[in-house]
């Protein structure tokens, strides 16, 4: 069974920098396209960033191109978003997700098969 742990979320002043860390087990990691997801208090959950199952392919919601970076170590099995520059709209709770249908992943939620739990971050002005 695939599981997903989120962890490095927290607090952080506007301007501040988080790594989020996604530790995969129970399945291949290697064969999922994978997804960063977040869902502020009282919107709805929205694309982030994914990765290819190769890590060779990267892409961005347009909010946070250019501040986030997404990557992968499959000998680890984690994933990874770094967070710079970050301001009190990117608080939410982040989720990471796992697609073992494709090598690059979609934007679509609903694609994703498995999920992790979330960790919160809180950005403060």
């Amino acid at each position: 069974q695939v599981q997903l742990v989120e962890s490095g979320g927290g607090l952080v002043q506007t301007g501040g920098s988080l790594r989020l860390t996604c530790a995969a087990s129970g399945g291949t990691f290697s064969t999922a396209a994978m997804g960063w997801f977040r869902q502020a208090l009282g919107k709805e959950r929205e694309f982030v960033a994914g990765i290819s199952r190769a890590g060779s392919s990267t892409y961005y919601a347009d909010s946070v191109k250019g501040r986030f970076t997404i990557s992968r170590d499959n000998a680890r099995n984690t994933m990874y978003l770094q967070m710079n520059s970050l301001t009190p709209e990117d608080t939410a709770v982040y989720y990471c997700a796992a697609d073992f249908g494709r090598i690059f992943g979609t934007r679509r939620e609903q694609d994703y098969g498995y999920w992790g739990q979330g960790t919160q971050v809180t950005v403060s002005s």
